[in-house]
């Protein structure tokens, strides 16, 4: 009997140190996220008929179930993204033929008359030469795209390229008809999106299809490749024609950014699809918030060069964190980085103080015009009400009720600073820049009657209410304007710059492109503004950004595809750098807008694009990824 009640008290204690473990996790889960493992793909054992089975074993081995596996990559590298607890994560990096595992991170959007000032015409050139890039394939990863949109018609185009292997995604806001000649494919990828969240997307914000609820891919899209449109526009703004720089290009649309980011596991699994599908150029106006990550663990650099590998040219957004140096991203060599440049196209609205002055601003407010040259406003400084910044139920109202306030740039939205105006009873707005932005003037769907004027003139106007004893103001919008002054191109202040901090040999950006005050299409689903407090819904917005110069640059680069489909993805994108120019329609070297100074090669680069001299360039380089 005593052993066996030995027996069964050691029992007791093996069986209650077995469960030990499980009762401690039932108190604390094990910290998990989605990782994206990069593995060597020749050392797949040979019992497995596919790497996804591969895949699945190699999850089992560290105890993670393998429903949790969310995408296999092929073709724009090779690997797999799957949910892991941490120290699954650590265990799968001590096997020999897995590479890398790393945590998904996160990625930002980067948010007519540019083909003119590009030089781009209907009778020579690079548009009558490549056939306007029919046939030539320009994937675009980003939030989605408007179909219905004008941007997007097939009219006059031949049947789908038989290259294309891709699909039109179906779902009750998305369907079938969505897809046409023109826009010949569509897919969402929301996996590493929803497993971040931790639960379903809310259906009732954003839309689990392809469909663009937010408009920035269907203003990236349009401008890479939208279909002419005649009777173009943004309000009263920007008149006339718009047309992408690629109009007979094929449009696919991989959305890979929602409402809360975009992920690398599902920007990765939309470029590995992208290049099976058979697409040309890889669009992509998003990036890394921060400094540029290493090569090996940048998601989209270890995409863009299996791309690079399979033909297809990737074309990416340097990102919108300027003036500060070594702010650039998507800063691989094989990728296409591209900075922002205005063009020679302005929308007026001069500041007219009450002693007579006049400082030059920009605006697209389009409301009722009881604002005019002789409707002068008491004029205050925001600084002096409650918060300089116009921060929304801040402002002390007693102060700014029917007064014309002055708001500096920075800290939260422009278009969120007239409205917080609004609200205390102000009756328009001047936003001045401070020195982040110099003399950078960016023109916005305002809410009020309201523009913005750059550093030097804002603080004159701030000058002029304290040394006033009865400081008024005006403002004067004039529409828009199209002429050789101001001059351009210049240099965004918001355009990230180089010198490139991984590998300082290779400049980046590599060239700077059309990114301020750009027309193209947009969602029917939000704002021009992207705000709840704005009811209007609009077919064209006017936005600015790096995100909207990649696309530019992707269309040239798909005409470019076109007219000579030998060349390589590095013989397109040397083309592009070795014909860029670095004089303004002035004749003078172009500028940075933050410093107003000439602008350097860190700031622009090889220098603007040169789309016609790109056709025939006099050098070039030949590279072939191993």
């Amino acid at each position: 009997m005593a052993a066996m009640a030995n027996f069964c008290l050691v029992f007791l204690v093996l069986v209650s140190c077995a469960m030990l473990p499980s009762l401690i996790l039932a108190q604390y889960i094990e910290p998990s996220g989605t990782f994206i493992v990069h593995v060597s793909g020749s050392h797949k054992p040979a019992v497995f008929a596919t790497h996804r089975h591969w895949y699945a074993a190699v999850l089992r081995s560290v105890s993670a179930d393998p429903s949790q596996l969310l995408y296999s990559y092929t073709h724009a590298a090779t690997g797999f993204s799957a949910r892991l607890s941490f120290p699954q994560a650590a265990v799968l990096r001590r096997i020999p033929s897995i590479l890398s595992v790393l945590p998904d991170q996160p990625r930002q959007l980067h948010i007519t008359h540019t083909p003119h000032f590009l030089g781009l015409v209907d009778t020579s050139g690079l548009w009558p030469n490549s056939d306007y890039a029919s046939d030539v394939i320009i994937g675009v990863l980003d939030t989605g795209i408007w179909p219905e949109r004008r941007s997007f018609s097939d009219y006059g185009y031949s049947a789908v390229p038989s290259s294309w292997k891709g699909i039109c995604e179906i779902e009750p806001d998305f369907p079938a008809s969505a897809c046409n000649r023109k826009l010949i494919g569509a897919l969402s990828f929301y996996k590493g999106y929803e497993a971040a969240l931790g639960k379903p997307m809310n259906e009732t914000r954003e839309s689990k299809s392809p469909r663009d609820t937010q408009g920035h891919g269907t203003h990236t899209a349009s401008t890479a490749a939208g279909s002419v449109v005649s009777d173009a526009g943004f309000l009263s703004y920007a008149r006339g024609e718009a047309r992408g720089m690629a109009t007979k290009a094929r449009v696919a649309a991989y959305k890979i950014c929602w409402s809360f980011g975009c992920f690398d596991s599902d920007i990765l699994a939309a470029m590995d699809q992208a290049i099976v599908d058979g697409v040309n150029v890889i669009s992509l106006s998003v990036g890394a918030t921060g400094f540029a990550p290493p090569y090996d663990r940048d998601s989209i650099a270890i995409g863009a060069f299996g791309a690079a590998q399979h033909g297809v040219l990737v074309s990416c957004s340097a990102g919108n964190s300027g003036p500060t140096a070594f702010t650039a991203v998507n800063i691989a060599p094989w990728i296409l980085t591209v900075g922002a440049s205005t063009i020679d196209r302005e929308f007026p609205a001069d500041v007219v103080l009450g002693d007579g002055r006049v400082f030059n601003g920009v605006s697209l407010y389009d409301g009722d015009a009881f604002l005019d040259e002789s409707d002068y406003l008491e004029l205050v400084y925001a600084g002096d009400c409650g918060s300089r910044y116009c921060y929304e139920g801040r402002l002390d109202s007693s102060k700014v009720s029917g007064k014309m306030v002055i708001c500096d740039r920075g800290g939260n939205a422009r278009v969120v600073k007239g409205y917080a105006v609004k609200l205390a009873g102000g009756l328009g707005m001047i936003l001045a820049n401070t020195a982040d932005s110099g003399e950078e003037l960016i023109a916005d769907s305002h809410l009020i009657p309201a523009t913005m004027v750059g550093q030097i003139a804002g603080d004159k106007i701030k000058g002029y209410v304290v040394s006033d004893p009865n400081p008024t103001a005006t403002i004067n919008f004039r529409g828009t304007a199209i002429g050789s002054f101001p001059p351009a191109p210049k240099v965004a202040a918001f355009s990230s710059r180089g010198p490139n901090h991984l590998t300082p040999e290779i400049l980046k950006p590599d060239l700077i492109a059309p990114g301020v005050n750009i027309l193209a299409g947009w969602t029917g689903f939000t704002a021009p503004t992207d705000l709840d407090i704005d009811p209007r819904r609009v077919e064209f917005n006017i936005i600015s950004g790096t995100s909207m110069s990649c696309p530019h640059v992707s269309g040239l680069a798909a005409l470019l595809r076109k007219a000579h489909p030998s060349w390589s993805p590095a013989a397109i994108k040397s083309a592009l750098m070795t014909t860029a120019y670095y004089l303004d329609n002035s004749g003078n070297n172009i500028t940075d807008l933050a410093t107003g100074e000439q602008s350097s090669p860190f700031v622009h680069g090889s220098g603007h694009v040169n789309p016609n001299r790109a056709l025939d360039p006099w050098t070039s380089v030949r590279y072939r990824p191993k």
